[in-house]
């Protein structure tokens, strides 16, 4: 049975993780400009935290020497703690006008990667990022992957073999084999491809349609979980890409799952409200916020950044 997290309530909530040592869950509103986090148990009587930023941020992800290190409209940050300055890391290379960071996360040797989206959706034009600063090193950014429209749903297998990526706007997702010491990409593959939306469809036409795959998560068995959008579902692809479950969701628009709690099996999934119908909303009050459920399933353990 799906729960709403109280205080949760965004315009566009996306790139949540559990941070295992402060037992709390961290997400973004992206045209909020902020960054959340729930304090003290799980539960009706949480506390949330926002955090105000002066542009938009696309993903987050837990340092391990404390803090986040984020990905904003105008590049890749260092926060040193909660509310703390930022320090940028890497300058955006793209024009900020039409272009910002969007999905991302660490990889499991501590590298950050943040793909791109095109505002207008008129060009193919996002790339996939990763920055790596292990070892005290000056940031490098180097770029992995493109030919996309909206950068989502980057994942890793369980044993760091392979890499996956979707583009929103193209209903797919890709796969690469990856060498994580190389940090190299090789056998680009479609992963899943969904059909397109119909012409005339709503929620309520009665058209059927999967919805288009936006955020993701991998868990420990080498399942992907894609969030959705429009599709009011998660849906669980095995490692060979195979559909092997639809998981209804009390939101029209789910953005991005993650696996938390101190056993990893409470699924939490954050969703979009900005820009949707107003008869969505009151039949679907739960959009924009967080929802959670146990499940069977077992999560991976969020891969913190290394510098």
């Amino acid at each position: 049975m799906w729960q709403t997290l109280p205080g949760t309530l965004c315009e566009l909530g996306e790139s949540p993780f559990w941070h295992p040592q402060e037992q709390s869950l961290y997400w973004i509103d992206i045209p909020g400009r902020c960054i959340l986090r729930t304090r003290g148990a799980i539960g009706p009587d949480v506390g949330v935290e926002r955090w105000a930023l002066a542009e938009e941020p696309g993903c987050i992800a837990p340092a391990r020497r404390g803090g986040l290190v984020m990905a904003l409209r105008s590049g890749i940050y260092r926060a040193r703690e909660w509310g703390g300055a930022l320090q940028l890391m890497a300058a955006a290379d793209y024009d900020t006008a039409t272009m910002r960071f969007n999905d991302g996360k660490c990889d499991p040797l501590g590298r950050f990667w943040a793909g791109t989206l095109n505002e207008p959706k008129t060009q193919r034009n996002a790339t996939l990022y990763c920055l790596d600063a292990r070892g005290g090193r000056t940031p490098v950014v180097s770029k992995m992957a493109n030919d996309a429209t909206t950068a989502n749903g980057l994942g890793f297998s369980p044993d760091a073999g392979t890499l996956y990526w979707s583009d929103t706007a193209a209903h797919v997702v890709r796969a690469w084999d990856w060498a994580g010491d190389s940090n190299t990409l090789s056998r680009e593959r479609v992963f899943h491809q969904f059909a397109a939306k119909r012409d005339g469809w709503s929620a309520e036409s009665g058209v059927p349609y999967q919805g288009r795959p936006d955020g993701a998560t991998v868990d420990a068995a080498g399942d992907y979980w894609s969030a959705m959008f429009e599709g009011a579902q998660l849906l669980r692809l095995a490692p060979d890409g195979a559909q092997r479950e639809a998981i209804a969701l009390p939101v029209q628009c789910p953005t991005m799952p993650c696996f938390g709690g101190d056993d990893l099996r409470t699924l939490f999934v954050t969703s979009a409200r900005k820009g949707r119908p107003a008869a969505e909303l009151e039949r679907l009050p739960a959009s924009g916020c967080v929802v959670m459920q146990r499940v069977e399933a077992t999560g991976l353990p969020v891969n913190f950044f290394d510098e």
